[in-house]
């Protein structure tokens, strides 16, 4: 078909095919949304063709409600909780607890720092005793752990000022905050469990629901409050930075307009609760309570334990014990019962592997019986990692490699029962004796703890040790993250205590796989350090 002036037309373009213009693609921060609506409307896009600017303008907090009581717990479609991330802070817990806190894989924060923070003025925790004879015990111990640690700290820096000179260039305030955090690098080993200490966390609500529940399940008392907190927190109004501000302008608002100072209140002053819906059915899981109940007597009914360790001691001959490949049935069953007690890895195996398959079997349906709908597996469940690594290294070093969460670590109660490290600085300082006798009477009172008639005696217990004490735990992981620790845990700025674990680790991959060993960039550990480095 032609026009008179012999142009042809173009036929209109048939709706099915039509297309609509490029549109250049939009990319903006949100801010200012309370974490369940923002989870909302941005698990929206998968059920609506509204933008996000969209959905926030149609969206109310009742609406949000809604829509999570239905999708989040009804369908079960927990992924949009990762949507909603929320920044608490927790202060004022022991260490043990912090511990216990961030033992989260999909987790991310920052405790305070025991080399640029003096802890003698933090506090501690003090649990409940069933009398008042045992309560004044502990808190003289703790006391004492504290005054050691102060004066340790002190003589500490004292004797590295006698070690390295300052620099030219250096100035000395610079000169004595350097040597003062190499002092408590040393002198935190005498620091308690019971130590106060404060975190800041930012996890997406799943995270902070299962967190809750876990703490919640936990054998401590203060660990249990804590997770009842973490709840009231979230469901609470939150801490609102610009209250002071907001108030000052609602102030002079209603100096001029009273009822715009009323419109401006509601909006700028009104509580914000971070996550009331996504964490209110939060609550202790039966199944791991169960099954970790279950496994204590596994362990000591079903695992001849006896027959192949002689005496029922405990290994303590490595540091970092890289393990061999074995049948998955024997790592499940061998994984589950390791934290149990605190035997190595290799002598769970032998016990476990001498037992029939049908004992083996038993075990691995001991960690599945409870389990609920809804319940994710057990973490002893996440094997089949090429690296595993036993660990046996002070809790304080412990700390450190525990916030490497792209591996599964799987831990082992506190004990007295691995003895203590003793750093090298306190022996050329002269320190060493005064050290081992503060260790010492730390470890009689844990005793005298878990002996005494108290129900919650061997949890108070462990509240005395400090820091200096060793914990087994199991890490298990790839290639790639054998490597990045390995690499970044022994550069000369850290602490010795993880430098050598992490060197460990690099000679074990090293020796099973010496074409790989040129791959890893490490420092070796047995050169000097210069202390004014960090």
């Amino acid at each position: 078909m032609s026009h008179p002036n012999g142009t042809k037309s173009v036929p209109a373009p048939d709706s099915a095919t039509q297309q609509t213009p490029n549109r250049s693609t939009e990319v903006f921060a949100v801010h200012g949304v309370e974490p369940e609506v923002q989870a909302y409307a941005m698990a929206k896009y998968s059920r609506s063709a509204l933008s996000m600017k969209e959905s926030l303008k149609e969206i109310s907090e009742q609406k949000a409600e809604q829509f999570l009581n239905t999708f989040y717990f009804q369908y079960g479609h927990r992924s949009i909780a990762d949507l909603a991330h929320i920044p608490m802070a927790i202060e004022r817990l022991s260490i043990l607890a912090a511990i216990a806190l961030v033992d989260e894989q999909r987790w991310d924060g920052q405790e305070r720092s025991t080399r640029y923070q003096n802890f003698k003025k933090s506090g501690f925790y003090t649990p409940e005793f069933a009398n008042s004879e045992d309560r004044d015990l502990y808190v003289e111990t703790v006391k004492f752990l504290f005054a050691e640690y102060e004066a340790i700290s002190d003589e500490m820096a004292r004797y590295l000022a006698t070690q390295v000179a300052k620099p030219d260039d250096m100035t000395q305030e610079a000169y004595q905050r350097t040597l003062r955090a190499r002092a408590f690098d040393i002198s935190r080993y005498l620091l308690p469990l019971a130590t106060n200490t404060s975190l800041g966390q930012i996890v997406n609500a799943r995270t902070l629901e299962t967190q809750i529940s876990r703490l919640l399940t936990h054998t401590h008392a203060e660990i249990r409050q804590l997770g009842e907190a973490l709840k009231q927190a979230a469901r609470s109004a939150s801490y609102n930075v610009n209250e002071a501000a907001y108030r000052k302008l609602v102030d002079e608002i209603a100096a001029q307009n009273p009822a715009l100072a009323d419109r401006a209140r509601e909006v700028l002053l009104k509580d914000v609760r971070v996550a009331p819906t996504l964490v209110k059915y939060a609550e202790a899981n039966r199944y791991e309570q169960e099954t970790r109940r279950e496994l204590r007597q596994a362990l000591r009914d079903l695992v001849p334990i006896d027959t192949v360790i002689e005496d029922g001691q405990l290994d303590q001959s490595f540091v970092v014990d890289l393990l061999e490949d074995e049948p998955l049935e024997i790592e499940l069953a061998t994984t589950l019962l390791y934290g149990a007690d605190h035997y190595s890895y290799r002598q769970l195996r032998e016990a476990v592997t001498s037992l029939s398959a049908a004992r083996r079997q038993e075990i691995i349906d001991l960690g599945l019986r409870h389990r609920g709908k809804h319940d994710e597996l057990l973490r002893p469940f996440a094997a089949g990692q090429a690296f595993r690594f036993d660990i046996l290294m002070d809790i304080g070093g412990f700390r450190d490699m525990h916030r490497h969460r792209r591996c599964v670590q799987i831990e082992q109660e506190f004990t007295n029962l691995h003895g203590f490290a003793t750093p090298e600085e306190l022996v050329a300082s002269g320190l060493q004796d005064r050290y081992g006798e503060t260790m010492l009477l730390a470890s009689d009172r844990h005793d005298n703890f878990c002996a005494i008639r108290d129900p919650n005696g061997k949890q108070n217990a462990q509240y005395v040790l400090p820091l200096a004490f060793k914990k087994r735990a199991l890490f298990k992981m790839d290639f790639a993250e054998a490597l990045y620790i390995s690499e970044l845990r022994t550069t000369p700025a850290g602490h010795r205590s993880y430098r050598e674990v992490a060197y460990a680790m690099y000679e074990a991959v090293a020796r099973r796989y010496p074409s790989l060993a040129k791959y890893f960039r490490v420092h070796d550990v047995r050169e000097p350090v210069d202390l004014l480095k960090r």
